[in-house]
């Protein structure tokens, strides 16, 4: 019986197969052309990731402080929710996260 993994398993294999029969007909210079492409390609993703890396860090920060200020309408207790909830553990031996 035929199961989607098989085809999906034919499928890579053969496309693999066409990349590896398209690599070898290239010349030098074309070879040298796509490494320089992928490795361009790979340094502007790397560089995307990290501006998203630090937005993200930034992001957060600023919704701690905006949340926390329209949380104290809706909640007496806000302030010290949010502080408990974006503090670090400090205390050695009492790890929030077991792995």
């Amino acid at each position: 019986m035929v199961n989607p993994k098989h085809i999906a398993t034919f499928l890579l294999g053969a496309a693999a197969g066409y990349a590896l029969f398209k690599y070898n007909s290239m010349t030098d210079e074309e070879k040298e052309k796509m490494f320089a492409d992928l490795k361009q390609k790979a340094n502007d993703l790397k560089d995307e990731a990290e501006k998203a890396a630090d937005k993200a860090g930034d992001y957060f920060d600023e919704l701690k402080t905006k949340g926390t200020e329209n949380m104290k309408d809706y909640m007496s207790e806000a302030e010290s929710f949010f502080n408990d909830l974006f503090k670090k553990n400090t205390k050695p031996g009492n790890d929030t996260n077991p792995a």
